[in-house]
């Protein structure tokens, strides 16, 4: 560390002396000391001086260990969830074009579909126009004939509904 130091001071003072020489340098005629002279000077001098303060700016780092500072445990109660109240849904009531019925009804020529609503407005039970399409009024009356001759039951799987729109066909 010490030499590293004499190097440092040696250099700055050869540096310093080399500056005070060219200013020192009246000897000089006074046509040769011009402008791009004086220039040249506040150069070296700027360095000189910028050198230095840099020199001494400049620091190694040092290390500083970090503090430790245990915190106290900090008591958090426990958090309990309560449990949701059940929420109420309104049932679904199902469309009449997805039923049973209408599964098997779509399943039917476009003429037995209309022999269908045909022998429901003979019965009564259909007072629609007769289309050979599945809507309401072709599953209130599918219903109620259904109903009043007590085979309701029949219209809750697609089998049972294929096997009662068969007997209107048929």
């Amino acid at each position: 560390m010490l030499p590293v130091m004499f190097t440092n001071t040696k250099r700055n003072i050869i540096a310093g002396l080399t500056a005070v020489a060219v200013l020192a340098s009246g000897a000089a005629p006074a046509l040769a000391w011009g402008q791009r002279e004086q220039d040249f000077t506040k150069g070296v001098i700027a360095t000189v001086l910028l050198g230095q303060l840099l020199n001494q700016a400049h620091r190694p780092p040092v290390y500083q260990p970090p503090i430790y500072q245990p915190r106290p445990p900090v008591y958090r109660p426990p958090v309990y969830h309560q449990p949701r109240p059940p929420v109420y849904y309104p049932p679904v009531q199902p469309s009449v074009y997805n039923t049973p019925t209408a599964q098997a009804f779509a399943s039917y020529t476009l003429n037995e579909r209309r022999r269908i609503q045909s022998t429901l407005s003979a019965y009564g039970y259909y007072r629609g126009s007769i289309d050979g399409s599945f809507g309401p009024a072709t599953y209130n009356a599918v219903a109620a004939y259904a109903q009043q001759t007590h085979r309701l039951a029949m219209l809750d799987t697609r089998g049972g509904a294929y096997g009662f729109l068969d007997g209107l066909l048929f």
